[in-house]
């Protein structure tokens, strides 16, 4: 899978984001009064965020890994594609399911302590913690590195997501303020097409058409590099 998917699905992903994660973002303490100081807080946060994200493309690339090993990589990418397609037409919203919700508590218990802290260990574990909390869009782009096919470049796939994220998180943090409603609902309509676009070049990837970049050959099991 290209990872130009991804940083797509991150950068109309990050209007999602101002609306979920937009507050918690504006709560991360201030680690100093220095403007140095507040900018590298801000960024510690980012960071912990997109560290979250390439621990779950290697979660997910190792997933993916096995699959190619197991000879069905082609079925679980149409699998996955067919699922992102249907989900949209299905529901609007990447909604999250109740049998989470106490792990959910639990994060929120940890991030309510970091709150209290000041340092730059603590808002960045923050971040971390905050890049766990399940989030429809996170889904989609594990679906995407669980078909890059090897856990590196499983683990690259979730990094371009989380850079794709990076611009509108960190201008949020460094500004003070929310996108403002009416633009921030119009803007988030790029989302289902993101969605779309994603599980349709799964779809067309696992049909193995021998097509550089969009469908490339998996009939031999060897796992295709992403970013050729």
């Amino acid at each position: 899978m290209i990872f130009w998917t991804a940083i797509i699905l991150g950068l109309a992903g990050s209007l999602h984001c101002a609306g979920m994660c937009g507050p918690l973002a504006l709560a991360v303490p201030v680690v100093s009064t220095t403007r140095a100081e507040f900018i590298a807080g801000r960024l510690a946060y980012n960071f912990g965020r997109m560290l979250t994200y390439c621990v779950l493309g290697v979660v997910f690339g190792l997933v993916g890994r096995t699959l190619v090993l197991a000879g069905v990589q082609r079925w679980a990418s149409i699998a996955l594609g067919i699922a992102l397609l249907l989900g949209l037409i299905s529901s609007r919203k990447l909604a999250v399911w109740q049998p989470v919700t106490a792990l959910i508590g639990r994060l929120k218990s940890s991030m309510a302590a970091l709150l209290n802290q000041r340092s730059h260990i603590a808002v960045m574990s923050l971040g971390f913690l905050n890049g766990f909390l399940p989030c429809g869009l996170v889904y989609v782009a594990c679906a995407g590195a669980s078909t890059a096919g090897s856990v590196a470049s499983g683990m690259l796939y979730m990094a371009a997501f989380g850079l794709g994220t990076f611009p509108m998180m960190l201008g949020i943090g460094l500004s003070g303020q929310l996108m403002p409603t009416g633009v921030r609902l119009q803007l988030r309509k790029a989302i289902p097409v993101c969605v779309f676009l994603l599980g349709s070049l799964l779809i067309l990837r696992g049909l193995s058409l021998g097509i550089p970049y969009l469908s490339p050959d998996l009939s031999s099991g060897t796992p295709p590099c992403c970013h050729k």
